[in-house]
């Protein structure tokens, strides 16, 4: 079996070995030297701040295991679960198990009508961002359950409206002789809902933090939802979130994603040891990384430079409106038909640039398919 032979492998290893080698003792050097910048770390469902010196990290939490978020994708999945019957309709056409799987989505339907009140919502779900909309939320809600109710009732009586062409024209994206608001116009709405909330509570943790923009080490660390997916920049909307909260404070190339470094969860936190340990394994991989940067910038210093510039929501549609339909369509079907993106990156740029505009007032974000809807005339 091959081997390295031995005089080159120790030049290897004297570089770039272990803790002894010239490479991470000049990492662990700098390390010790900004031992004080405090850390940012974002994963899948939460957030992280370790202000430096040992000292004892805030958290803050977004997505899954946070209020509303269930709620509101549970009804922006109802579209999609028919959409997915189909496929499994078309592809296995003799089988009868999409009826089954139509009819076992009715229960779910007639229970979640009966807990959908404002009550449930202003008490339960209880979100500062959804303050004085809890009517309009039901309302909506309600519109979908309806709306999907019927349908599902009528295709399982006529198994054709379960092809795509009728799920889309009488369903997804039918004519408002039809339907007045589309399921597609649902799911942007409810996407741009859940979004809000995460955008504007995550905006004012980081802004009520003190965090010194200039000197602080970002990572976007772990699997951010799909596998394939927010692995850059661009198709992550947790970077262009913090750079923008930082009002461009921030140096944009201080923020690294990192796709395969370990998350966390907030269960963590109520180990010391463990929570400590995270820290400086977050810490090493930052310095690593700036480790190389730093020393380029001077070994090529009579060179054109690499210059990052954040870009944000590549390629996404702009949305010209309130009723600009096609673009918030054209958005849906980019983040299921693109595994780079993660699926919030259709509402995502959108949501931070109007609560930029805003000054951070949730109340105050239009959403295409929910602000320029009356639900209520619609029950």
């Amino acid at each position: 079996m091959y081997q390295p032979q031995s005089d080159f492998a120790g030049l290897f290893h004297a570089f770039t070995g272990g803790p002894d080698a010239i490479g991470p003792q000049l990492t662990a050097m700098m390390l010790e030297q900004r031992a004080d910048s405090p850390l940012l770390v974002s994963a899948a469902s939460d957030i992280a701040l370790f202000p430096g010196r040992g000292a004892a990290p805030s958290l803050e939490s977004f997505r899954k295991s946070t209020r509303g978020f269930i709620e509101l994708t549970a009804v922006s999945h109802l579209p999609l679960a028919l959409a997915y019957v189909a496929r499994r309709r078309e592809l296995a056409p003799d089988d009868l198990a999409w009826r089954t799987q139509l009819q076992g989505l009715l229960p779910h339907i007639a229970r979640v009508r009966a807990a959908n009140t404002e009550g449930m919502w202003r008490q339960h779900v209880n979100l500062d961002a959804f303050a004085g909309q809890e009517a309009k939320i039901v309302a909506m809600v309600h519109y979908t359950l309806s709306t999907t109710e019927a349908y599902i009732q009528r295709a399982l009586a006529d198994a054709s409206l379960m092809d795509f062409d009728a799920l889309v024209v009488q369903y997804l994206d039918p004519p408002a002789a039809v339907s007045p608001v589309s399921m597609n116009a649902i799911m942007f709405a409810t996407f741009g809902l859940a979004y809000v909330d995460i955008a504007y509570r995550i905006g004012a943790w980081l802004r009520g933090s003190g965090i010194d923009w200039a000197r602080v080490m970002v990572l976007v660390s772990g699997q951010s939802g799909r596998p394939t997916a927010g692995v850059t920049w661009s198709s992550n909307s947790m970077c262009n979130l913090v750079w923008r909260v930082s009002d461009g404070q921030m140096p944009a190339d201080r923020l690294y994603v990192a796709p395969h470094a370990p998350g966390f969860s907030v269960d963590q936190f109520n180990d010391t040891a463990a929570l400590a340990s995270l820290e400086v394994s977050y810490r090493k991989l930052w310095m690593h990384t700036r480790t190389s940067v730093e020393v380029s910038r001077q070994m090529f210093a009579n060179h054109p430079a690499y210059v990052f510039s954040p870009a944000t929501a590549q390629d996404m549609p702009p949305i010209h409106g309130l009723d600009d339909q096609a673009a918030c369509v054209a958005r849906l079907r980019r983040i299921m038909e693109d595994p780079q993106q993660l699926l919030v990156n259709c509402v995502a740029d959108y949501v931070i640039e109007a609560l930029q505009r805003n000054g951070n007032r949730p109340g105050e974000v239009a959403i295409p398919g929910f602000t320029n809807v009356d639900f209520s005339a619609l029950a």
